[in-house]
């Protein structure tokens, strides 16, 4: 079983059904219109630990890959958790974090509750990169004008007098952030450090005009062994030669 909902996870499920490896992507239902996945998919949470491992001993589900977003805690934890219990193996695909350059302005905070807390103060123009799921809890910090770039339309009008939403699903690139940083007068980045390309391209942007970038730090999640690109998960499937060259 993959657990997916990554441009990464969207990969690998390619990748196995061009392999002819039998498999299903669980997604937790986040997002309205998902990629096609290569293989069969089921859409929804397990329910806690002791469901997923249910479902895992009744369908014979003999491998796990987490290849969850980095801030997927609650579900990484409970497959390392219910994999244990089962007996199933485990392995997780990870996008390597971004990491911090001489250049960089980085306000690093633990979590978004410390994220909000960081934008207390006078008015300014934030471009707010943490997924519709956490916009009510920036409410309290409503003096800001916000730029919102997600997936889906949020299910209910965000709670800000002065923002701008915009649907789009990435990859980006540096120099159409850059331009979008300047049109719309952003003099501050709130972000999480989701790793990997697909959304690097405004922490370059942001780099290249000075500015300064809220970064939360990612969640701690149980030790688990982790790999960062499709053909090491290939590998620890045991099918390494069938994919060798594609």
């Amino acid at each position: 079983m993959l657990l997916g909902g990554t441009t990464e996870g969207t990969r690998l499920g390619h990748h196995l059904d061009q392999a002819g490896i039998a498999g299903t992507v669980s997604l937790a239902g986040r997002v309205a219109d998902p990629a096609r996945q290569g293989l069969p998919m089921r859409v929804g949470g397990f329910g806690g630990v002791a469901a997923l491992a249910d479902y895992l001993r009744q369908n014979a589900i003999t491998h796990v890959v987490d290849a969850t977003h980095p801030f997927a805690a609650t579900i990484s934890g409970n497959a390392v958790a219910a994999c244990r219990q089962v007996g199933v193996p485990l392995i997780a695909l990870t996008r390597p974090p971004w990491q911090e350059q001489p250049e960089d302005r980085w306000i690093k905070v633990p979590d978004i509750a410390t994220a909000v807390q960081a934008l207390a103060g006078p008015p300014r123009r934030v471009m707010l990169a943490v997924g519709r799921m956490h916009l009510p809890e920036f409410q309290p910090q409503s003096q800001h004008f916000y730029l919102l770039r997600l997936v889906d339309p949020p299910r209910q009008t965000p709670g800000f007098p002065d923002h701008h939403a915009i649907i789009d699903r990435g990859p980006f690139t540096v120099e159409g952030d850059l331009a979008l940083l300047r049109r719309h007068r952003i003099d501050l980045i709130l972000s999480k450090n989701s790793g990997g390309t697909g959304a690097m391209a405004k922490i370059i942007a942001a780099r290249q005009l000075g500015l300064p970038v809220v970064m939360i730090q990612r969640p701690a999640i149980p030790q688990r062994p982790q790999v960062e690109t499709i053909a090491e998960v290939i590998d620890w499937l045991g099918h390494g030669p069938t994919l060798r060259g594609v």
